[in-house]
């Protein structure tokens, strides 16, 4: 679904004015798979990163594993689209909204709704007011199934076969993935490339797992040893933080 939606203008502004119920959206760019990163460098992958011609952003999410839905996923994604829409001096008051939203497969939340708005409130005495300050989150329930937009277009973006789909934007665009032969050359590659990269990622995480495990096993013999401090220790083996070093202390403790 994330490939039916590279530079696919229509089908985005379809699924946005459904799930948002934004009538007159009209999207000016789409890009998937975009990595954003914050001041730290710690980055993101947004499956779909859409901007409207109001300026305002989208990150639409979509998930098959309820884990890579989690509400401070959810967060981090809305705080690196709040980072990249501000320029360099431009006022605060003019940031335009952005929204995030998740298509899971499964109902993450578990109440049975078809959409769920995630919101920020003011809460005095009286009672409690939207805080208004234009961030928007939304989980989608990908197992809905209603008789109305929503429920039609969760339906299209489970379905194995573009002819059952209902709404053609998306329809013409999973055609030509699996019934076009340029089409289907493309997506062969597109998975041989996914593999690839599945396969690195798992050599790069088994190779740091390694590394990590040398690195407790050094340091649960220099501690046995008791000539040096954790702090010592730390600057010794750059792996570990001296949070790791104190875990470690209390276990080789308990099994002296």
């Amino acid at each position: 679904m994330t490939v039916c939606l590279a530079d696919n203008h229509e089908a985005v502004e379809l699924i946005l004015r459904i799930i948002l119920g934004l009538e007159d959206i009209k999207i000016k760019s789409v890009r998937t798979q975009e990595v954003m990163k914050n001041l730290q460098g710690r980055s993101a992958i947004l499956d779909v990163h859409a901007v409207d011609s109001a300026g305002k952003e989208f990150d639409v999410e979509i998930q098959r594993s309820d884990a890579g839905a989690g509400v401070k996923r959810a967060r981090h994604n809305s705080s690196l689209l709040d980072a990249h829409i501000l320029k360099p001096g431009e006022d605060t008051e003019d940031i335009p909204d952005s929204y995030v939203i998740f298509i899971t497969e499964n109902d993450v939340m578990g109440k049975g709704q078809a959409i769920y708005h995630i919101r920020r409130y003011v809460e005095t005495d009286e009672g409690k007011e939207l805080f208004g300050d234009g961030s928007h989150i939304l989980y989608v329930n990908g197992k809905y199934r209603g008789n109305d937009e929503i429920g039609r277009l969760m339906h299209d973006f489970s379905c194995a076969d573009p002819d059952e789909m209902n709404y053609e934007a998306l329809a013409k665009r999973a055609r030509y993935f699996k019934q076009d032969e340029e089409g289907v050359k493309a997506m062969c590659k597109m998975l041989e490339d996914m593999r690839n990269e599945a396969a690195r990622e798992a050599a790069q995480k088994a190779a740091k797992e390694a590394t990590l495990n040398t690195a407790r096993e050094t340091a649960k013999r220099m501690i046995k040893k008791g000539k040096m401090s954790l702090e010592d220790i730390a600057d010794y083996i750059p792996a570990l933080s001296l949070e790791e070093l104190k875990e470690i202390e209390v276990e080789v403790m308990q099994l002296a």
